[in-house]
């Protein structure tokens, strides 16, 4: 990749760092190493707009460039002010920063992020006597600051808007929805791209407004999560390249076309019909309409789709659309019946808050992972579905 190396940083939830790796190494990012809430790669300019477009992980995507002492608020000051910032937006243009300082002097981040803003700004003042003004929905340059150990590291912010908001969600979707990169974490851990290369079928019986389903099939659809997200942060930047963008937004739209037309069944249901509703509208603007069958269900009437066995995999309620513990206890057990009489071969995964209710289902996890969701701690528990003599044995990997 020659000179034109970047050296970048992409963000995640905590403890999905080496999913987030494994997947950068997989776009063909070098130098990957994993860091708190995020990892740490090399890439040229192509890598970073593909990661943007194609990781389903990452929150934000970030350029750095430059990093100096910064003991003292001067220090800082005088440190942005060694970079020509009229080769990254316009005098008249807009931008915002945003910042965070670990262990170091200046501890208050929206200070730092002050003092960065006041150098970029001044040195247009001085220079030109025109400034770019402060934008923070969608400005043209989007400036992050870090703070480690009386360091600054200087990044652009290329995603711009957290890269889990992929455009389809409508917002209002009752409690707390599965955030999108979240969703995709899941989908990777219960194995779904393998399963669905198999052929095998993706089914959700409590989809609520339907991020794993459609998660899923964008997943098994070969669709870049970030193809029809209005816009990126790179875009209004001076140094953004049109043509190399052009170019990998015109072969997803292609990969994408060719990968829906081979998908198995990928199902959502739901009792709540107000929740169904909106799942659908989620569908229709992910532009899976036709490909995600969504049907109204209550959990012990869900059947098997598809010829061969698949994934079962769901995010039950923790009780606040059902208020009472007894009542979701309830749902485990009719659940745990459910899956014994009716998914035998499938794969099932249980993504709760409530991982004490688990020994309702009756049935013993392979593997459980650990996640947050937001601050809720929760676990992600995977089952294989066998007749009654297979229920004990070893996972296979």
């Amino acid at each position: 990749m020659g000179h034109d190396l970047w050296t970048l940083f992409a963000s995640t939830p905590r403890g999905l760092e080496a999913l987030l790796a494994e997947e950068l190494r997989t776009l063909g990012a070098e130098n990957v190493r994993e860091a708190r809430a995020g990892v740490s790669f090399e890439g040229d300019r192509t890598l970073a707009y593909r990661v943007c477009l194609w990781s389903r992980v990452a929150g934000r995507v970030l350029m750095k460039l430059a990093d100096f002492p910064a003991e003292t608020p001067e220090a800082l000051y005088a440190g942005v002010q060694q970079i020509d910032w009229a080769t990254h937006v316009m005098p008249e243009g807009t931008l915002s920063v945003d910042g965070a300082s670990v262990q170091s002097t200046i501890t208050h981040t929206h200070f730092a992020a002050l003092k960065v803003k006041d150098a970029i700004v001044d040195q247009f003042r001085d220079r030109l006597g025109v400034r770019p003004s402060v934008d923070t929905k969608q400005p043209d340059l989007r400036v992050n600051v870090y703070l480690f150990r009386d360091r600054a590291t200087l990044n652009i912010d290329l995603s711009g808007d957290s890269l889990h908001r992929r455009g389809y969600r409508v917002e209002g979707g009752g409690e707390a929805p599965l955030k999108e990169h979240l969703a995709a974490a899941l989908l990777y851990k219960a194995r779904w791209p393998k399963i669905a290369k198999e052929g095998g079928a993706l089914l959700d019986p409590m989809c609520g407004s339907g991020t794993l389903v459609i998660e899923g099939a964008w997943m098994a659809g070969d669709v870049a999560p970030g193809l029809f997200r209005p816009h990126f942060g790179f875009e209004n930047w001076l140094q953004h390249d049109a043509f190399v963008w052009r170019d990998l937004v015109h072969e997803a739209h292609q990969r994408r076309e060719q990968g829906l037309k081979t998908l198995s069944p990928i199902v959502g249901s739901d009792w709540d019909e107000k929740m169904l509703a909106l799942a659908k509208e989620n569908v229709l603007r992910a532009r899976l309409d036709g490909v995600v069958t969504l049907e109204p269900c209550d959990v012990v009437d869900i059947q098997s789709h598809g010829d061969i066995p698949g994934l079962l995999i769901t995010n039950p309620p923790y009780g606040e659309r059902m208020a009472d513990v007894a009542a979701v206890r309830h749902l485990y057990d009719q659940m745990g019946q459910v899956l014994r009489d009716r998914f035998s071969g499938w794969m099932a995964a249980f993504f709760t808050g409530r991982p004490d209710l688990a020994p309702a289902l009756k049935l013993k996890p392979r593997r459980t992972y650990e996640f947050f969701n937001g601050t809720i701690p929760c676990k992600l528990m995977i089952y294989k579905l066998g007749q009654k003599k297979e229920q004990s044995e070893i996972w296979k990997s």
